[in-house]
């Protein structure tokens, strides 16, 4: 059983920061591309940060220059540094990650619980 665990969310001040984390645990062989997608209600969800296994990295345009995305491959652990926050960052935030798991290497695709970030003005 793989699970996703992220903690950080919380209420915040704009300007303020928050840093999101997000483990992974179970029976996994590696983890490949892990980030963090965004879901406001009524909306889909989309993504904020993606980083790779190698540490390359994608980011939506709301996120450059204001949020970081990294990872600790021997923690199975991911962040995102979110620095000058703005009330429409307010959202649901989820963490993501591409799980290989068995004798067969195969991938497949998890999702953490979602952890709420909201940015009072």
């Amino acid at each position: 059983q793989v699970q996703l665990v992220e903690s950080g969310g919380g209420l915040v001040q704009a300007g303020g920061s928050l840093r999101l984390s997000c483990v992974v645990s179970g029976s996994i062989v590696s983890i490949n591309a892990m980030g963090w997608y965004r879901q406001a209600p009524g909306k889909q969800r989309e993504l904020v940060a993606r980083i790779t296994r190698d540490g390359s990295t994608t980011y939506a345009d709301s996120a450059k220059g204001r949020f970081t995305i990294s990872r600790d491959n021997a923690k199975n652990t991911v962040y995102l540094q979110m620095d000058s926050l703005k009330p429409e960052d307010t959202v649901v935030y989820y963490c993501n990650a591409r799980v290989v798991l068995g004798t067969l290497r195969y991938e497949y695709n998890y999702w953490g619980q979602g952890t709420q970030v909201t940015v009072s003005s």
